[in-house]
This record gives structure tokens, sequence and C-alpha cells, in this order.
């Protein structure tokens, strides 16, 4: 019984570590914010007003990263109100064609 219980216990504390290791992993995305709507096309500085409007229409924020024109949804768009049409650097977690933001800094 106490072998089995010191396999459980062993089991969980990797388990544990292995999540650890996952939930560390963030990354930086450079890009402009904009909405679902407009995507690519409002990737630019020009289309900050238009953004917001759309936004302000139900519109979804993302992120269109300079690199490759990636459009990302982002899980949490609260952290990027304000950011509407601005050039940024995105600090989060990147699971396929969504992005979880941490933090936002202007570039």
């Amino acid at each position: 019984m106490r072998k089995l219980l010191l396999i459980c216990l062993a089991l969980c504390v990797m388990f544990m570590m292995v999540g650890v290791t996952f939930a560390e992993d963030s990354t930086t995305v450079n890009g402009y914010v904009s909405d679902s709507k407009c995507g690519v096309k409002g990737a630019n500085a020009k289309s900050a007003e238009c953004t917001k409007k759309c936004v302000k229409a139900g519109e979804k924020l993302v992120v269109v990263t300079d690199e490759g024109q990636k459009v990302l949804a982002v899980d949490n768009p609260d952290t990027l109100t304000g950011h509407e049409g601005h050039h940024v650097a995105v600090t989060g977690h990147v699971m396929g064609d969504s992005i979880h933001v941490e933090s936002v800094k202007m570039l």
C-alpha cells in the first residue's frame, strides 16, 4: 500500500513539474491591433478610428503579426482596450490562431 502511495505521489509531482514548464512558455509577438472584420487591411496606424468603430459594432479585437501577417484572435480582448490601431509588442501564450495576452507594450 505504501509503495502505491509513493508511486502516486511521484506521478503527481512529475505532472506538476510538466504543467509548470508549459505554463511558463510565453511568446512576444509584434504587430498591429485590428478587428476581426478588417483583419490585415486594418493593420496600420491610419485604421485606428475604423477599428474602434468596428469593435463598438461587435467585432472582436485581433493582433496582426508583423512577421507573416498572421491574424491572431485575442482570448482576453479587454487587455488591448485603448490600443486599437496601435503597433504593439504583445506577450502571451499563442495557441494555434489565438493568443492569451499577458502584457502589451507600445512600439
